[in-house]
């Protein structure tokens, strides 16, 4: 999928402007985990082995670091997510919106503090590479995390595996997913990440992916109750805004994130940390002896 937006956008320093000015006339937020969503999603993969059944797998998406979420904030964040009980932590995108100068060390000081047992692993959003690109990889580099953007690695236990993939973000043109397809290891599931959600329609049709997960929408930072979707779309997240979707044979989950782009204001629409539990479809027969 592309998009024909490749370009930083035209504002961008006005933009820059206005969030300072946000961030200098309204109080800092302090985190609360009450008015976090922790979402616990269970998802089925076919020919998932059982070493990896209820294998826990932990997303942030859209940190959007100075906008929404402060430095305290999402310190205070990184030590709750810590408490939690997962194997591995995913990151899909958008660390920062339009200013990175004033909070690059910041968030590479909570991303260093995350923990997770198998590892933790990311790719870039269009923010990423609007703001710098590069720098946003030697934080990644920095704090331990493997950047996936383009790219494949093969968790194992026993003989068992799993794929785990990511391309890079597709509004700017920059993933090539043709090049993960040649890294996938054959007869085992494969998780993509991917920012944009509605790169689903793209990735679905490969028949090799079981699981994307994206963020990008921020949920439309407004939800309509009881239908639980939103009204407001932006590019690359028409069709899959968020939660759960079936595309294909492919399942799509897109995130809500933490953070907001443009308006400070989630309605119907909290902050997510999402917590994704892979699940073997298959019953399995225990021998009595």
């Amino acid at each position: 999928m592309k998009d024909e937006d490749i370009e930083r956008p035209q504002a961008m320093k006005i933009r820059q402007g206005i969030q300072d000015a946000i961030n200098q006339t309204l109080p800092d937020k302090e985190f609360d985990p009450e008015k976090i969503d922790l979402v616990e999603v269970d998802i089925e993969l076919n020919d998932l082995g059982w070493n990896f059944h209820n294998y826990r797998i932990l997303n942030i998406s859209d940190i959007h670091l100075g906008q929404w979420i402060n430095p305290e904030y999402l310190d205070e964040l990184v030590d709750y997510v810590n408490t939690l009980n997962y194997d591995l932590i995913v990151l899909t995108g958008d660390y920062f919106s339009y200013n990175i100068e004033s909070y690059d060390k910041a968030l590479e000081k909570s991303l260093k503090k995350l923990k997770a047992p198998d590892g933790k692993f990311g790719v870039l959003g269009n923010h990423d590479h609007w703001m710098d690109a590069d720098k946003v990889r030697k934080i990644f580099e920095a704090s331990d995390i493997h950047d996936l953007s383009n790219d494949n690695v093969v968790l194992q236990k026993g003989d068992e595996k799993i794929n785990l993939a990511g391309v890079d973000s597709c509004t700017v043109c920059a993933d090539n997913l043709d090049k993960v397809l040649e890294k996938l290891e054959d007869d085992c599931p494969t998780i993509l990440l991917a920012h944009e959600p509605d790169f689903a329609s793209e990735s679905s049709q490969t028949g090799k992916i079981d699981l994307q997960i994206s963020g990008h929408s921020h949920g439309g930072q407004f939800i309509i109750p009881k239908v639980e979707t939103t009204p407001f779309r932006g590019p690359n997240s028409t069709k899959y805004p968020v939660g759960l979707y079936k595309v294909n044979d492919m399942v799509q989950y897109t995130s809500k994130g933490l953070g907001t782009n443009s308006f400070r204001i989630r309605i119907n629409c909290k902050p997510e940390i999402t917590l994704i539990t892979l699940k073997n479809k298959n019953k399995r027969i225990i021998p009595i002896e």
